[in-house]
């Protein structure tokens, strides 16, 4: 897959493009079935199948108050588009001056002169350009001038619940990560460099855990998970704690994992933490033993949770 990184890179035409636009974020079931679409008419046609995204997402820039905390980062974001099969993405630097640019004239300027697209795919509530005035019916309008068609693609059900971004984010943040994944596809994921850190369960609860940096808006609701955990493209299961260790009265957010089965250096590896189940809320308990109690209750738990994801 190749990436254009700005609009202005746009230095070559490509066969038959065959393109969807959005911001895509999560690349969830219903994203997906869009990118199977796009990919299978360019494949009819020996064509190319262009995803047309932003980088940042929109209200960081227009609304920065209402901005959401995404589900994954712009990289992820882009290898997961990767691996659905898509050609090329064409990432936008989404600015005030680009969100000015009228619906009308993006499609024709970019879309017609410069790609010369021949099939567009939608979603039937994408909407686009200045003022959000750019509509799947706009598009069939412009298309019938300069040449191109499109479809509209319905929104799929999983469960009798339509996959959104917004949703998927809103079930994250209450702690859902099953439910979301489902809508996902995958379970929902993160990834981390490990970083030093109080070094209490190695040296009090006898739990060692990986502390964990990462650049991802968005984690789930404190508490305890089970998690899988991949290290240099190994899968292992784990316990997460994401929260305040209230029984040692910390002030600092911490985002932990004790890795089941592992015996090594982590510091400054990047580990990728994927959230199968909630456990429980983050609880103080009376001292350190009886936290180390309650973990070894919670990794039996997790143990078995996590026997057809290991």
């Amino acid at each position: 897959m190749k990436i254009i990184d700005g609009t202005e890179n746009i230095k070559e035409s490509f066969p038959y493009p065959v393109l969807t636009i959005g911001n895509f974020d999560g690349v969830h079931l219903g994203h997906q079935a869009i990118f199977r679409m796009l990919i299978e008419r360019a494949r009819e046609k020996q064509g190319t199948s262009i995803v047309f995204t932003f980088i940042p997402h929109p209200l960081r820039v227009l609304a920065p108050e209402r901005a959401p905390k995404l589900l994954t980062t712009y990289k992820h974001k882009f290898k997961l588009i990767e691996s659905a099969g898509i050609d090329i993405i064409i990432c936008a630097n989404f600015t005030k001056e680009f969100a000015n640019i009228p619906a009308e004239d993006f499609v024709n300027d970019f879309l017609c002169q410069i790609l010369g697209v021949k099939e567009i795919f939608i979603g039937s509530n994408y909407l686009f350009g200045k003022g959000r005035k750019g509509s799947p019916d706009l598009l069939k309008e412009i298309g019938g001038k300069c040449g191109f068609t499109v479809t509209v693609v319905d929104e799929i059900k999983i469960n009798n619940s339509v996959p959104s971004s917004s949703g998927i984010r809103t079930l994250i943040a209450k702690g859902k990560v099953d439910e979301a994944s489902i809508l996902l596809g995958r379970p929902y994921s993160v990834e981390g460099i490990v970083i030093e850190g109080a070094k209490r369960g190695k040296n009090i609860l006898n739990m060692p855990t990986a502390n964990l940096l990462t650049a991802n808006d968005l984690l789930p609701k404190d508490g305890v998970y089970a998690v899988t955990v991949e290290i240099n493209g190994k899968k292992y299961g784990g316990a997460t704690n994401i929260g305040f260790n209230p029984t040692f009265r910390d002030k600092k957010f911490s985002f932990e994992t004790h890795i089941l089965d592992f015996n090594g250096e982590l510091l400054g590896k990047t580990l990728k933490i994927s959230f199968i189940r909630r456990i429980r809320d983050e609880m103080k308990f009376i001292n350190a033993e009886a936290l180390a109690k309650q973990l070894r209750n919670d990794i039996e738990h997790i143990r078995n949770i996590l026997k057809s994801h290991i």
